[in-house]
């Protein structure tokens, strides 16, 4: 989300109301956002969607929010002191702070951006042993904390982000098992009160927020798919767009606007330029998909968008707009929401993922 950053306060009311209007309900953010990130900017995001929800245009219980809390690290030293670990004392301190910007009592799904532990992301493909370390927070302790916010009322859901079949797994067997209540850690002074004899179940995974589109079909490969279908978890697809790659604009030879975003945060984005930079695979790939929309009749946007949506295992797809026509677009393009693309549109789908297989993973 770029609100605070690519898009002023007026500007995000429009588009909220856009998407209300349209019946587009659903709005994630996170505590880091807007990206590319930095500490003046940090929490504007939650704060502009706190602002609207408070100027009286809709109801809250109209739309679900959903938010993050950050992974470790070392870059944004800005959020609670620095290179921190998300263990229940961090989420706690998170949850409560995304409450007091968004301005809102509960949040409907609440996520954690990354695993603590170390994984391959943002453009890495391969797992490196040598690169795990010791000292990741247990996924039992971070879903005990969710768990504890469900209970107070503050969390409808949970979700996680950017995870791999084996944390997803591992987060719900530990879901599954029953287990004796856990009760929060008392206040200093104060005496421990005694758990209560039930046994308690940590929250249940409802959602898995990853990287899926025509250029990054790792979540269709490599046992995710499997996994959140037998257990019925959603994906919410980010980036169903390639960051902007798959609507073309790249490709023009001055290298597409100075304003979009991969232009105009060059140097700011590292995360976003590993993953999606001008490679020749990247190029060849978005010029191929790009080429086929125009042969079938549809806009690239739409192409890209459409592919995404009428997925099976998909819930909904993350998009963001700085800009009204930037939205109307993106909103005509999800006009065909669950409509499968016709079978020789999919071969050549195919076609090409074969030729070019997973150039931003």
């Amino acid at each position: 989300m770029l609100f605070g950053e690519s898009t002023s306060y007026p500007q995000a009311e429009q588009l909220l109301g856009m998407c209300m209007e349209a019946g587009v309900n659903f709005f994630d953010t996170a505590e880091m956002y807007p990206v590319p990130q930095r500490a003046e900017t940090q929490g504007a995001s939650e704060e502009y969607l706190g602002r609207w929800l408070r100027s009286g245009a809709v109801r809250r219980e109209e739309v679900l929010l959903a938010s993050k809390v950050a992974g470790p690290s070392g870059q944004m030293t800005w959020i609670r002191g620095g290179p921190h670990k998300v263990d229940a004392a961090n989420i706690a301190q998170a949850l409560d702070a995304s409450l007091r910007r968004l301005r809102t009592d509960y949040i409907d799904l609440y996520q954690i951006h990354w695993p603590d532990r170390y994984v391959p992301m943002f453009g890495d493909s391969e797992y490196d042993p040598s690169a795990a370390f010791e000292g990741a927070v247990p996924l039992e302790e971070q879903l005990e904390a969710l768990g504890r916010a469900v209970e107070q009322g503050k969390v409808r859901y949970v979700g996680l982000s950017n995870e791999t079949p084996w944390g997803l797994c591992k987060a719900l067997a530990l879901a599954d098992t029953p287990r004796p209540h856990t009760a929060a850690p008392p206040a200093a002074g104060a005496a421990p009160a005694p758990p209560p004899a039930a046994l308690q179940r940590l929250p249940r995974v409802a959602s898995l927020q990853n990287a899926y589109s025509l250029t990054c079909r790792t979540f269709d490969s490599g046992g995710l798919a499997e996994v959140c279908h037998l257990e019925g978890v959603g994906l919410l697809a980010y980036s169903p767009l390639a960051m902007g790659l798959l609507t073309g604009k790249y490709l023009a030879a001055d290298g597409g606007p100075p304003g979009a975003r991969l232009n105009r945060y060059r140097g700011r984005y590292a995360e976003a330029e590993s993953r999606y930079g001008p490679r020749p695979n990247v190029v060849a790939a978005v010029a191929a998909y790009t080429a086929l929309a125009a042969e079938v009749g549809m806009s690239p946007t739409a192409l890209a968008l459409r592919f995404v949506l009428s997925r099976p295992l998909v819930s909904s797809a993350v998009v963001g707009a700085t800009s009204p026509e930037q939205l109307a677009e993106l909103l005509q393009a999800a006009a065909g929401e669950g409509e499968r693309l016709p079978e020789e549109v999919l071969r050549r789908i195919d076609e090409i993922h074969e030729r070019y297989p997973n150039p931003t993973p």
